[in-house]
């Protein structure tokens, strides 16, 4: 019997949770390593062992124990997840279907992205010390974004490229969904109607609940910023859902 795939991360990283949710909605089981981002301690992405199976030095990474293959990026984890075990529901094999699904993850990066960089890691990353003027201009880059998906992507669909949720759908909604008030509430997302659809229906999507387990424990960030304690124990508490989710399916 083949050993569990191995993920690299933490369930607060946005891109982490885009593939921890993949992979519980598909039930392929894996096993979760806590890695530290920006640490050059032994369990830090800045570690040499780590950095020797990632040299870029982000999170999420995974890793075949069988194979001892390595892969980072979410979206390229995700793609290729999908491509080896046939998962043509979230990943589409008629060619332009598909392609609507790259066009989005695509977009992603430098538009709904920045919805970290300009509102939750401003909060929760302070050694980062993002400048006022970067975070300003995320939240205008995010806005816009909205404005595209509210409008456009939206607009006749039920999910991002259809009516069926796609690697597009887990990609965004861990960057927007995190905004919400059930959430960090850091964000007005009321101008948006349809996002707001949207969010209420990826809620119902299987493995939601547990991949979020670390917002619901970290709670509203708008006023009060948590402290490092509070957001190792969100980590911790996330962790044991997800540990407790994966003997399910096991």
């Amino acid at each position: 019997m083949a050993n569990p795939l191995i993920l690299y991360g933490v369930p607060f990283s946005q891109p982490v949770r885009a593939v921890m949710w993949l992979m519980l909605y598909k039930h392929l089981p894996f096993e979760m390593v806590l890695i530290n981002p920006g640490s050059k301690g032994d369990t830090g992405s800045r570690n040499p062992a780590y950095l020797a199976k990632n040299p870029g030095g982000t999170i999420p990474t995974i890793e075949e124990p069988d194979t001892h293959f390595v892969l980072g990026e979410a979206h390229a984890i995700m793609c290729y997840l999908s491509n080896k075990h046939g998962w043509t529901d979230v990943y589409p094999s008629d060619h332009q279907s598909r392609a609507r699904v790259d066009w989005y993850l695509h977009y992603h990066h430098r538009n709904v992205r920045d919805a970290s960089v300009g509102l939750v890691a401003p909060r929760i990353r302070k050694d980062l010390n993002i400048p006022q003027a970067t975070q300003q201009a995320a939240q205008s880059t995010l806005t816009n974004a909205l404005n595209a998906l509210d409008r456009g992507w939206l607009a006749d669909t039920q999910f991002l490229t259809g009516n069926r949720v796609t690697l597009a759908d887990f990609a965004a909604y861990v960057e927007i969904g995190q905004l919400q008030p059930c959430f960090t509430n850091v964000f007005d997302l009321s101008p948006f109607p349809n996002v707001e659809r949207w969010l209420a229906d990826m809620q119902q999507i299987d493995g939601h609940d547990v991949v979020h387990t670390v917002l619901a424990e970290l709670g509203d960030i708008s006023v009060n910023e948590p402290t490092m304690e509070t957001i190792r124990n969100a980590n911790k508490n996330a962790l044991r859902a997800l540990k407790l989710k994966l003997a399910e399916i096991s």
